[in-house]
């Protein structure tokens, strides 16, 4: 686990441990007075981690990654795709692509792969409208609301996230009070892989 401060982009501790009480005894070691000033918390959906902060920063918001449940909809995304048997090269990368990414050609794959499948469409639409509702300026009460209505909308065509986002959404519209992701984070993540 890597521990760090968004803010400033900086690494504070590397806990080779993903075991609850290790996390504690490592985050037990910043004084209680730093602790207290952690305003909010970046982390992903793993059931531990908002146990620990709850209990190591008392005073943070805890905010789900939006990039985690984005993963989660695009995985779910790729199953309904493997379900309708579709299975064409380049097939995956194209609907798991943010729509405003793909080229012209890449549009016009996308067109034809919606064709052949109705839900994989529906399910395609409802995965943008998603990412969409990320990307506006939104108050937490407004990014909950809209993603209560799509929760109704989707869970049409998907099954497993919407149970998840439903599990975590006043967490997840936490992202809406300072838009906190834990992208510098990862990025800390993949150096500590390479120089592994």
């Amino acid at each position: 686990m890597v521990i760090g401060d968004i803010e400033a982009g900086k690494l504070i501790e590397v806990i080779d441990s993903h075991q609850t009480e290790d996390i504690i005894a490592a985050l037990e070691q910043q004084p209680l007075e730093t602790r207290t000033q952690v305003k909010e918390v970046s982390v992903d959906m793993w059931g531990g981690f908002p146990k620990v902060v709850e209990k190591m920063f008392p005073n943070a918001v805890i905010v789900i990654d939006r990039f985690h449940v984005m993963k989660a909809v695009n995985e779910e995304l790729n199953k309904i795709r493997r379900q309708a048997g579709i299975s064409d090269r380049g097939s995956k990368f194209i609907l798991l692509r943010n729509g405003q990414d793909l080229t012209t050609e890449e549009k016009v794959k996308l067109d034809q792969l919606r064709q052949r499948s109705r839900r994989l469409a529906k399910a395609y639409q409802w995965k943008e409208e998603f990412r969409a509702i990320y990307e506006q300026s939104l108050t937490v009460e407004e990014g909950k609301h809209q993603i209560q209505e799509w929760l109704s909308k989707a869970q049409t065509v998907y099954s497993e996230v919407i149970i998840t986002i439903r599990n975590h959404l006043d967490r997840i519209s936490n992202y809406f009070r300072n838009r906190t992701t834990s992208g510098a984070m990862e990025g800390i993540n993949n150096r500590i892989k390479l120089i592994k």
